[in-house]
Parts: C-alpha cells; sequence; structure tokens
C-alpha cells in the first residue's frame, strides 16, 4: 500500500501499528495522527492523489474556459507559469492549499519562508537565472531570523570543523568540503553528493544535510562539487563522481580518514550519483564503499509514477521542474535508458547496504520505492524509511525541521553499523 488508509498508521519508531495501537498488515505506511490535525490531515492522505489530480484538471479547465482559443491550446508546462516566470497565481494557490492539508507545520514554516523570497519557476527560466533563484538553504537561514535564532552552521550543528579542498575529477580539478566531526581518528569517510537535479544549486547550499550527516555519523564528509549540465552533459557528472572516488581511496588517510571504511551519500541528483557511483566502482574494481546513504534519489527516468502525478504541483520540487532539469541534462532520448539514470534497471547485485530516505510530498518517493524493490530483488540488504508531512529538501533542514533531525539521525546510525561491521 502506498497510501493512508482509515485504520492503520505508522508508529514514530516506524512500526506499522493500527490507529488503536495493534500492529498494522505489512505494506502499510500511514502512522498515527495526533488532535486537531488528524481529521483533517487522514482525510489529505487518503485523498492525495485525487486532490492533485483534480488539481490538475482544475487548472486546464480554467485555461480552457477563461483564456483564449490560443491560450487554452498551449501545453500543460506552458500554462503552468506566466511568461515571467513567475508561478501562476492559480496553480499557486492550489498547491498551496493541497500542502496546508498535507504538510507538518514546521513544513508549512518553511514553505512560508521560501515564498517569502519570491522564487520564480524554476522550469519558466533560462539555466542562468534559475541558478540565482532563492533556495531551500535560504529559506532555513529566512525562519531562523524570523525565529531570532543564529544562521552560522557552527552554530546549528557544533562540534564539527570545515576545511575547503580540491579533487581529482574526471577532467580537472573539484572543489570539495571536508567536515570533520570530533573524535579519535582515523575516522571513517564519505562522500557527499549534492542535488539540484545536475543543473543547479551546489555544495554549499547543501551544507546542512552534509554537516548533519558528519556529525550523526561521527564521519568525515567530502561533500564535491561536479560538473553540471547544459554546460557538461550527462555523463560528465556521472564520471567526476567515480574520478572522486577514486582519489578519495587514493587520499582518505591524509584527511585523517581511514581508506578501508568509505561510503557514498547523497540528495536528490546526488542520490542518484552515489548508488551509481557504487556500481561503477564495483565494476572498476575500486575499493567497494561499506554503505550507500541515499536520500530522495532520481531512480529511473518515467514522469508517470504514481507520486509523479500525485505530487505534479508540489513545493519545493515538482514534475515540470523534473523534466526540465532532464532536457538540460540528456544529449539524446538515449540516455534516458542508460542504467546510470535508470537505475532500476542497472546490475545492482554485490553492492554493499544501501539506506533510501523518502519525503511523502515528494515527485520522487516512487523512484525510492521502485529502487528499494530492485534493490531486494538483487539480493542487496536495503532499508527505506519514508517521512510523512515533508517535501523534497526537508533532510538538510535539521535546523527547523523535526522530521530532518530524524532522518539525519537514522542515516547516521545505518552508516555508523556499517562502519563497524
Amino acid at each position: 500500500m502506498d497510501g493512508a488508509c482509515a485504520l492503520w498508521g505508522e508508529s514514530a519508531s516506524g512500526v506499522n501499528r493500527r490507529r488503536d495501537g495493534r500492529r498494522a498488515p505489512h505494506g502499510c505506511v500511514c502512522r498515527p495522527l495526533t488532535a486537531p490535525r488528524a481529521a483533517v490531515r487522514h482525510t489529505s492522505e487518503a485523498l492525495d492523489t485525487t486532490l492533485c489530480a483534480s488539481a490538475a484538471l482544475l487548472l486546464r479547465l480554467h485555461f480552457i474556459f477563461s483564456l483564449s482559443p490560443k491560450d487554452a491550446s498551449m501545453s500543460d508546462d506552458d500554462l503552468r507559469h506566466d511568461d515571467d516566470g513567475k508561478p501562476n497565481p492559480v496553480i499557486n494557490a492550489i498547491s498551496n492549499a493541497v500542502a496546508s492539508l498535507r504538510a507538518d507545520d514546521d513544513m508549512l514554516a518553511l514553505a512560508k519562508a521560501h515564498e517569502s523570497l519570491h522564487p520564480k519557476a524554476i522550469e519558466k527560466l533560462e539555466v542562468a537565472e534559475a541558478r540565482r533563484q532563492p533556495t531551500a538553504a535560504d529559506a532555513v537561514n529566512a525562519l531562523l531570523q524570523q525565529q531570532g535564532r543564529s544562521t552560522r552552521p557552527e552554530d546549528l550543528v557544533p562540534g564539527v570543523r570545515t576545511s575547503e579542498i580540491s579533487v581529482d575529477g574526471a577532467a580537472g580539478a573539484l572543489p570539495a568540503t571536508v567536515y570533520t566531526p570530533e573524535g579519535m581518528g582515523p575516522l571513517p569517510v564519505v562522500l557527499y553528493f549534492h542535488g539540484g537535479g545536475w543543473v543547479i544549486a551546489d555544495r554549499k547550499v547543501y551544507d546542512g544535510g552534509a554537516r548533519g550527516l558528519a556529525k550523526a555519523s561521527g564521519a568525515i564528509v567530502v561533500s564535491v562539487d561536479y560538473r553540471q549540465a547544459p554546460e557538461h552533459r550527462f555523463p560528465a557528472a556521472w564520471d567526476d563522481a567515480l574520478a572522486a572516488y577514486r582519489w578519495l581511496g587514493a587520499n582518505a588517510a591524509s584527511l585523517g580518514g581511514d581508506p578501508s571504511r568509505l561510503a557514498l551519500a547523497g540528495e536528490s541528483a546526488g542520490g542518484n550519483l552515489a548508488v551509481a557511483t557504487a556500481i561503477a566502482a564495483r565494476d572498476a574494481g575500486l575499493t567497494p564503499p561499506r554503505h550507500v546513504l541515499s536520500v530522495y534519489p532520481v531512480a529511473q527516468t518515467s514522469l508517470n509514477t504514481e507520486s509523479y502525478i500525485e505530487n505534479a504541483i508540489a513545493k519545493p520540487l515538482n514534475r515540470a521542474m523534473v523534466k526540465w532539469f532532464v532536457e538540460h541534462l540528456v544529449r539524446s532520448d538515449d540516455d534516458l535508458k542508460d542504467t546510470r539514470l535508470q537505475l532500476i534497471d542497472a546490475q545492482l547485485a554485490g553492492l554493499p547496504s544501501v539506506t533510501l530516505i523518502n519525503a511523502r510530498l515528494d515527485p520522487l518517493r516512487s523512484d525510492g520505492a521502485k529502487l528499494e524493490d530492485a534493490l531486494n530483488t538483487a539480493g542487496v540488504p536495503v532499508e527505506r524509511r519514508e517521512y510523512e508531512g515533508v517535501a523534497h529538501e526537508f533532510f538538510g533542514a535539521a535546523a527547523v525541521l523535526e522530521k530532518a533531525r530524524e532522518a539525519q539521525a537514522f542515516a547516521g546510525a545505518r552508516l555508523r553499523e556499517a562502519f563497524t561491521r
């Protein structure tokens, strides 16, 4: 079951139980709810797909009956936003209304903080302008300022020091940030890949996830930038990721790390790179990583999964944005069949243990579920945890989101366990 049900819930510990406390049937992913929002939240979860499909239909009908024939003949992606890049007011209102029913209170506060920064619709922008849009990290800082709290990373995650280095990529040096937690060395080392659809963002935008993971896992985290599209289309980022892992195996000791205890991690596009690099490292005969942490990864190339339809107008990531990223990434449609993108069709046998983290309100949620199934079929140990009430990009927002703190703690525990085997 991939949706809510009337009776069954999932406890905070992840154990499926009835709302009256008894254990639920296998596969139910709903969680118990607390008053006074329980009834409203439950209703919204049970109607997730219906609400979002209805939203798309309402949007289409709005334009068909209120605009000119020329406008009515435009594609859904053209209708989604105004030409100046500002979010279409109709779709924006529907998206916000659905979010108010489905999202946790702290997630809603973060979404409102992001909205206050007036982001444009990335899928309607040129790449240069898309890269200038306010990020999830900007939204976290805005919310912290509203709360009268420090925005200094060192205050938010104490006990982790940073340094800037360069690592060898496939076509030249790549900038990287090293996060070193307190502890006796040599420490395990995690190579971390940021998100951004392989087109936007960088390691600094994803500081919250990498820094938090260093603290939670007790491992050195090396967060590396990689070449981005459209300047460097597929598979440039994948080539850089493998080259960076090769470099780390040879240089971990110089960072105070243990070259025999390496791991791969990443978020979104970076979650894909983490898994793909583990496959490439296996095929190249490199030191295998002890573990792979993949946070809401891109695991396949269809835009018609259940969660893509259900969360077609979600924030901060929607279906149209993913299409925009892919169009700037690939050289031709043939690339969409490549198993570095279509991970669920890759040869996965022989990979180390994998942790998958997903958000309920995310177009990529089904990608995680499909990858879990593929890994299980290949005999790879995998544990996937899905967090309700939060959206894409939640993992790095531990300063303001309870579910992010839980997810980082879970990821850290999984890495610690793998490093001690």
